[in-house]
């Protein structure tokens, strides 16, 4: 492919390709580098397409990303998905001592203890998810590191609320 034309605006950065087969489309970026800022009309790159969309172009080993190439941000998805589960654990319990005690289902009410915990696990699933994204651990360090800190934050405020008794 060879690029024909590419325009800078401080929000704005596209290269126009034409291929050999009078393909022609525009590909956008998020930033200028490190590909973008070095091209000049006529050079020759390679592209790689992914679903039908030019996700990378390089030159001489220089690679840059497109605004479309696909993102990793599954720690994110197993921190959400750790307090949807987190959260229908709770629903589940709570709701089966109230059927199997209707009468003594103390503590295992919404106030204090189960908005407690609801924070808890709130606190803990993204306290865990956003620095898993900024850091790139793998994903599947997240629900470990999410449980672990449900289950120590659970621990203390069972102590805490068995001390205060």
């Amino acid at each position: 492919m060879t690029t024909v034309d590419k325009s800078g605006k401080p929000s704005k950065y596209e290269a126009t390709l034409k291929g050999a087969d009078s393909w022609r489309g525009v590909v956008r970026f998020g930033n200028p580098g490190p590909l973008l800022e070095r091209l000049k009309p006529g050079d020759r790159v390679t592209a790689t397409v992914w679903h039908r969309d030019i996700v990378v172009l390089s030159k001489d080993g220089v690679r840059q990303n497109s605004s479309e190439a696909p993102r990793d941000e599954l720690q994110m998805n197993a921190a959400v998905g750790m307090l949807a589960a987190l959260v229908a654990v709770e629903a589940f319990v709570f709701g089966s001592v109230r059927l199997v005690r209707p009468r003594d289902y103390e503590p295992f009410t919404w106030n204090p203890y189960g908005t407690q915990l609801l924070i808890i696990s709130a606190v803990a699933c993204f306290g865990v998810g956003l620095p898993a994204v900024w850091i790139g651990i793998p994903w599947w360090t997240v629900p470990l590191l999410v449980l672990c800190a449900a289950g120590l934050m659970h621990h203390r405020l069972r102590r805490r609320s068995a001390g205060g008794a």
